[in-house]
């Protein structure tokens, strides 16, 4: 297969780091070891490398500069955003310059008569919601890092969120987007008119993980807020009755705003940490919510209600007030950072499957926890069936590290065997390249690498990422740094 050439560990030499220094200044650079080290990875913490030098560019004319000297020098670079992602999509492999993208978080416009704004690339996607409040418009795509990813870091890896149930992912909010090609050229694709003309690039690029270029700049689309909203929480006894709720509520017409699932560990963890009055001991909790006009959402909250009656459902209560409704919310989206009180480290997984598998893989999890003796909890965008097993261990232990690779590695293989994917929103950075060929043929493999070849030939941006590279799965560095971490694969 035909791949961009791979540049070697590169060690960056004194006048390049001057000359990085000229460009954004000494305060926007960073070199000493022990500051490099927070830059070692991302949300994947089990594979780490840190770049030789990390810069804080502030304009687009800083980016092109940066990236214009990498090519000179030849040395790799890798756009950074908040560092929330979850599947290595920003690991420095070989070292190289790191462009932290953080500084650049102004919000350039709001236009609500055309429904858009136009944002940088650093900004905090919570940031833009709390920024509309009072315009009677949001930003709708909602990851659950949304207090601390980048929108800029959303557009890379396409995420979604307990809300693109009903309303779609990153890519069908995105009007158009700045970038500063991989050889340092400045190109505008779209922009706030709907249907541009010619191929849609746009929609290219959103998902690209950082190895079509460095974004600047984005145009978002603004939704109207819905004129009412009624959440509610279903308590299940079993998992199993949670999850045939949700197929039994689409197979009914109804499509929820969002429709989200967590299982007994989660429950445990959020409500030590924020004190809700989640059930402790119920085995999994449905929070679904519908939103529109006053005159529909009751109806359909009444159906629902009723499905989840029918279904198995113990209690359903509802969210007696909008204080009530963000507390619940809070609890879900903040779900992932209550996992510290249960374990020191933790591996999310991103698998998608047919809704009406969820059972089937809801067991698999529950087995794979058994034999490889691996704590997992749970916690799903259900209604489009995205699961989110998460892998509970010390990262310290190199035995735990090696039965969380091999777990993970079993559910994603199912979740294929299921007629499913490998990710739903993280994508797949270095964790998951080894899945590639099993998802798509050779020959898809030969497009997608002359894509990515089209735009980044030198392959000096975000290397060994996404694609197969050399027939190697792309883990040669993974596997010179850590061997037989990918044993498994």
């Amino acid at each position: 297969m035909p791949a961009a050439t791979t540049p070697p560990p590169t060690t960056i030499t004194p006048d390049a780091l001057r000359r990085l220094a000229e460009i954004v200044g000494p305060e926007g650079m960073l070199t000493a070891a022990e500051e490099l080290l927070v830059y070692e990875c991302d949300g994947y913490t089990i594979e780490k490398n840190t770049p030789d030098v990390v810069v804080f560019p502030t304009t687009t004319e800083q980016v092109v500069a940066i990236v214009k000297l990498c090519n000179e020098v030849k040395i790799p670079f890798v756009p950074r955003g908040a560092g929330t992602s979850l599947a290595g999509g920003c690991l420095p492999i070989g070292g190289g310059v790191m462009i932290a993208l953080t500084r650049m978080r102004k919000i350039l416009e709001v236009n609500v008569r055309d429904r858009y704004a136009i944002v940088e690339p650093g900004l905090v996607n919570v940031h833009l919601t709390n920024h509309l409040k009072g315009t009677q418009y949001h930003y709708a795509p909602d990851p659950s890092s949304q207090g601390a990813c980048t929108i800029g870091g959303n557009f890379a890896t396409n995420s979604g969120g307990p809300h693109t149930l009903k309303y779609g992912v990153t890519v069908n909010h995105v009007l158009g987007a700045e970038l500063v090609m991989p050889d340092g050229t400045l190109a505008q694709l779209g922009g706030p008119c709907e249907d541009h003309p010619g191929y849609d690039l746009t929609g290219l690029f959103v998902g690209n993980e950082g190895t079509f270029g460095v974004c600047t700049k984005i145009w978002v689309r603004l939704t109207r807020d819905p004129a009412a909203y009624r959440t509610m929480l279903g308590v299940f006894n079993s998992v199993q009755d949670a999850t045939q709720t949700i197929s039994n509520i689409i197979g009914a017409g109804i499509v929820p705003a969002a429709l989200e699932l967590m299982d007994q560990g989660i429950i445990e963890a959020v409500e030590a940490a924020f004190h809700f009055g989640f059930p402790l001991d119920a085995a999994a909790v449905l929070l679904i919510e519908v939103d529109g006009l006053e005159v529909a959402v009751d109806e359909e909250a009444k159906r629902i209600v009723e499905i989840c009656n029918r279904t198995g459902a113990r209690e359903v209560r509802a969210a007696n007030s909008p204080k009530e409704r963000l507390l619940l919310w809070k609890c879900r989206k903040q779900a992932f950072g209550a996992i510290g009180r249960l374990s020191p480290s933790y591996c999310t997984q991103d698998g998608v499957v047919p809704r009406t598998k969820l059972p089937e893989i809801l067991e698999f999890i529950i087995d794979v926890s058994k034999r490889h003796n691996i704590r997992i909890v749970n916690v799903f965008h259900a209604g489009d069936g995205n699961i989110h097993p998460i892998l509970l261990f010390d990262e310290r232990d190199h035995d735990q590290v090696q039965r969380v690779l091999h777990a993970s590695d079993e559910i994603l293989n199912k979740c294929i065997d299921l007629g499913g994917s490998v990710t739903g929103e993280h994508g797949i950075g270095v964790e998951k390249i080894s899945f590639m060929s099993k998802l798509f043929s050779a020959v898809d493999l030969d497009v997608m690498a002359a894509v990515r070849d089209a735009f980044n030939p030198t392959g000096l941006c975000s290397p060994m990422k996404m694609l197969p590279t050399a027939g190697a799965c792309g883990t040669e560095h993974i596997e010179r740094t850590h061997p037989g971490k990918r044993a498994a694969s």
